[in-house]
């Protein structure tokens, strides 16, 4: 195990359900992404971080625009909760394929299929070197999966929330509809919020901001990037 070059040892990453997404617009879980994350992550483990991930299910289910179809917002959100779990299954079981031992924690009681939540046990399996899994969000309606990141970075101690996605940090302004929109380096938790950048719900922000909990958002899809993040080089945007 190496960690001496590590600038952040214990790691709470943060993918949203489209990492596992089929770029063509295919399946919902493409093996080929499923399959490259679990590499990555293994590439992580190997320097010697602790890491913890929450993992969205937006490539299932969003609650939100399941009420355009009928569906109460509170039984919407159970339902992307449950979707979490799916991802959250399929994760476990590519890490563990690629030979790292791994622990799934729902917010929701599923003792047929995982551990519940609990914070004294999810950071014993950290000292273990295991990789754990929190599914199921916050286990409460109108509550995302981003706040639930910042939840469980606040309760193993981390040392940063990663938020990896498709863009290499903040913006100004979309840079897929605005060109001149300029990437921030770094960025406070109050003007993230005062400017409505929606990388992130204001309550994550807030949650982080309260406990001091450092953000970068990276691009995770980037060769190399969270292996860069990890070690302290200027990736991506740095909130605090």
């Amino acid at each position: 195990m190496v960690s001496e070059g590590l600038k952040f040892k214990r790691v709470l990453l943060k993918l949203s359900g489209e990492v596992f997404h089929a770029p063509n617009g295919g399946d919902c879980i493409d093996p080929v992404a499923l399959n490259a994350t679990a590499r990555q992550i293994k590439r992580v483990h190997d320097l010697g971080a602790d890491l913890a991930m929450v993992v969205g299910g937006g490539n299932i289910f969003r609650g939100m625009p399941g009420e355009m179809c009928g569906i109460d917002r509170t039984t919407g959100d159970n339902m992307g909760m449950l979707a979490t779990m799916i991802n959250s299954l399929a994760l476990q079981a590519a890490i563990e394929n690629v030979g790292i031992p791994t622990r799934l924690m729902s917010a929701i009681d599923m003792p047929k299929i995982c551990e519940q939540a609990i914070r004294r046990r999810a950071m014993r399996h950290l000292e273990k070197r295991r990789v754990v899994i929190f599914g199921a969000g916050t286990g409460n309606p109108y509550f995302t999966t981003d706040s639930a990141a910042a939840l469980r970075a606040t309760e193993i101690k981390a040392d940063v929330l990663l938020k990896g996605t498709k863009v290499d940090g903040i913006y100004t302004a979309d840079p897929k509809k605005n060109p001149d929109a300029v990437r921030y380096d770094e960025i406070t938790y109050q003007e993230a919020l005062e400017k409505r950048l929606r990388i992130m719900d204001a309550s994550a922000f807030s949650l982080c901001q309260e406990n001091k909990v450092p953000i970068i958002v990276f691009n995770f899809f980037k060769e190399n990037e969270l292996m860069r993040v990890l070690q302290g080089e200027p990736v991506g945007t740095l909130v605090r």
